[in-house]
């Protein structure tokens, strides 16, 4: 037999479709009881049908309770009532069939556990909404077009913090319900930009530690780069204690706090804390914005990895984002103090940063330019 030159349908390999999650299950138990006992919509105040994980379950929830309650009597005998939410259902769901309907019925184990049914629906319902709202705080972290990128970031996480506060109310956290712990999302590198503007905060802090005590709300964490946060720390800590400040005491008290340990240079951390330029708090506050992005990112992929965990009640992942949510409400109230008191700026004398003789004017004047430029 001659082979048909017209290309053959292509065959659906049904061991790669991914079987239907538990909640699917559930969805059909809580439609079947529906369709058979529609009174029982009035105690489904809890869901509505975006509640539902498909369109098809979405339409037939939706028409259920859009369209009048049949007689009782009637209903046991007729299925005009389920014509009508066919129909109904169609106009949402095209493929929707009356043999569908039928299996629902057939799959629901207990009509009278509806309202426990409604209750798993909702639960997850709540779940792929924290999941939702997680991911956007996340996309707009990279999102490289906003103008205002912290302000804008700061509104994503208070709609993640509401839909916390939304899921709260609906179940309330149990004490000592932790969350499945997670994998920590994986630590971005640092970009050449913030390396660079933090040498330059480093080595300005360094050479007027006075403007130290302005930026009181940037941390040792905000900085990237794990020896700038040492040195950032042996700043504050001399400037706490009234001890000298240049970069031959901060390298005496970054060998002090074993920051050498890993192998730098002393010449190069000595070459490092030596250039200033810019401000301290200017350059502080692009550390703390960079700090605040970074923490929103990391917020928004804990709650992602809990709320895709489905092991996690929604007890468990309402005090699993409020922790989450702490660290960037920490850093939200940090960023306010810096903006909302950031100092004018004024002229200062050029840093002293390295001992000698007198000098004449034509130097000092080389050496102050060296060091503010």
């Amino acid at each position: 037999m001659p082979h048909s030159s017209e290309p053959e349908p292509e065959q659906v390999d049904l061991d790669t479709i991914a079987p239907p999650q538990p909640v699917f299950h559930v969805e059909q138990a809580l439609l079947g009881a529906l369709l058979l006992h529609p009174h029982r919509v009035d105690d489904m105040s809890c869901i509505v049908a975006d509640s539902f994980s498909t369109v098809a379950h979405a339409a037939l929830f939706s028409a259920i309770t859009t369209l009048p309650r049949p007689d009782p009597a009637e209903h046991a005998k007729s299925t005009h009532w389920l014509d009508r939410v066919l129909s109904e259902a169609r106009e949402q769901a095209r493929g929707l069939t009356a043999s569908y309907l039928h299996s629902l019925v057939q799959v629901c184990p207990r009509p009278s556990h509806a309202p426990a049914y409604a209750r798993m629906v909702e639960a997850e319902h709540a779940r792929r909404h924290l999941q939702t709202a997680a991911e956007h705080l996340v996309h707009t972290v990279h999102d490289v077009s906003l103008p205002h990128p912290v302000q804008t970031v700061l509104t994503k996480a208070d709609a993640l913090a509401t839909v916390v506060d939304h899921i709260a109310s609906r179940f309330p956290p149990r004490a000592g319900v932790l969350p499945r712990p997670t994998a920590p999302p994986p630590a971005a590198p640092s970009s050449a930009e913030a390396v660079e503007e933090e040498r330059l905060l480093l080595a300005t802090a360094t050479a007027y530690p006075s403007d130290i005590d302005s930026v009181q709300w940037l941390l040792p964490g905000d900085l990237t780069v794990p020896l700038h946060s040492g040195l950032w720390q042996c700043l504050t800590a001399l400037t706490h204690r009234h001890e000298p400040v240049d970069p031959v005491t901060v390298l005496w008290e970054a060998q002090q706090r074993g920051l050498l340990d890993d192998g730098s240079e002393p010449g190069e951390v000595l070459r490092l804390l030596s250039e200033p330029a810019g401000s301290v708090d200017h350059l502080g506050r692009q550390a703390l914005q960079r700090s605040l992005l970074a923490t929103a990112e990391h917020t928004g992929r804990n709650i992602e990895a809990y709320a895709g965990d489905p092991a996690n009640t929604p007890f468990q992942l309402v005090v699993g984002a409020r922790r989450s949510l702490a660290d960037m409400s920490a850093a939200r109230t940090r960023w306010q103090q810096a903006t909302e008191t950031a100092p004018a700026q004024r002229r200062r004398p050029a840093p002293n940063t390295r001992a000698g003789p007198p000098t004449t004017t034509a130097a000092h004047t080389r050496r102050s330019t060296r060091a503010t430029r």
